[in-house]
């Protein structure tokens, strides 16, 4: 388990006892074996792909001890100790979190707090502070989490509507989806392979590529969430492949696959996909089919290239 960053404060500060000057990322594979973080643990990403969450809480951590004054940013991307954070050391603390940065150093903290609460009433202030006090997340771990509660209720919202389609607009929608995807070449192409039946769903085929060098065969079952796709209905898909001479196949359901279904293809010789309601509802949000950007933020940091002398 990835510890939250106010764990990391007094591990960080200690590493620094030496009273030299480090860079963060010297202390990465430190903290990682004091936390017995496991190379999964290590290598995870935020949802952005551009930084480890272990690294990102390092950070945080790092910046409420420079805040508070513990640590020193004497030149770019390298930091000390400063005599506050060895008399803290000195101290031996049972922990540093935020609680006791505001005990020790409120003047400090109430100045870190002030940009993003100055424009508050004072009693909004004072319960956004406390609250801030239990928290164990940092502010980016705060903004993954409400963004994935956003999307899972988006995806939610998604397969309730799909379910409440007709057959003949979710054949359309699958195939708006697929061809989104960079199959079927283009979407007249699709729509004249795709769609061959009507029970409540689609049976048909597709290119796999825009050349059309291999296909796909499909199946879409628009079925509720509580009627699960068991292994028979994949061994009937399977023997269909079979018929065709196809070797590769997709198989989209609005509700979920048992597992002797997904037990099933794992040992084919052919090539099959499954797509429950959870998953098909997360590719039409990526690749926006049926949804539509509400709003966008970004996230920006120092680009400490652009203020090298070098």
């Amino acid at each position: 388990m990835i510890p939250d960053f106010q764990s990391i404060m007094l591990p960080l500060l200690k590493l620094f006892s030496d009273k030299e000057e480090h860079t963060i990322r010297e202390f990465i594979d430190k903290l990682a074996e004091k936390f017995n973080l496991t190379d999964e643990a290590r290598k995870k990403l935020l949802s952005s792909g551009r930084q480890t969450v272990f690294y990102n809480r390092v950070t945080w951590a790092r910046i409420y001890l420079t805040k508070t004054g513990l640590l020193e940013n004497p030149r770019r991307a390298v930091y000390k100790i400063t005599e506050r954070g060895l008399n803290v050391l000195s101290q031996n603390p049972p922990a540093i979190n935020i609680r006791y940065l505001k005990d020790q150093f409120p003047n400090e903290m109430r100045e870190f707090y002030k940009p993003k609460s100055s424009l508050l009433p004072d009693t909004e202030r004072r319960e956004g502070e406390s609250s801030i006090e239990n928290e164990r997340l940092t502010p980016i771990d705060n903004i993954e989490n409400t963004y994935q509660g956003i999307r899972n209720s988006l995806a939610e919202e998604l397969l309730n509507k799909v379910l409440e389609l007709s057959p003949t607009f979710f054949e359309r929608l699958v195939i708006d989806l697929l061809v989104k995807m960079g199959y079927g070449g283009t979407l007249k192409e699709a729509g004249n392979a795709v769609g061959k039946s009507g029970d409540e769903g689609i049976d048909g085929i597709i290119k796999e590529d825009k050349l059309g060098l291999d296909i796909i065969y499909i199946q879409a079952k628009r079925w509720q969430k509580t009627n699960i796709v068991g292994r028979p209905e994949i061994q009937k898909f399977v023997g269909a492949l079979a018929g065709k001479g196809a070797k590769k196949g997709v198989f989209i359901t609005t509700s979920s696959f048992t597992r002797e279904a997904i037990g099933y293809v794992e040992h084919l010789d052919s090539k099959v996909i499954l797509v429950d309601g959870k998953e098909l509802s997360e590719l039409m949000i990526d690749n926006n089919i049926g949804v539509s950007t509400e709003a966008t933020y970004e996230i920006k940091k120092i680009d400490t290239d652009y203020f090298s002398e070098e």
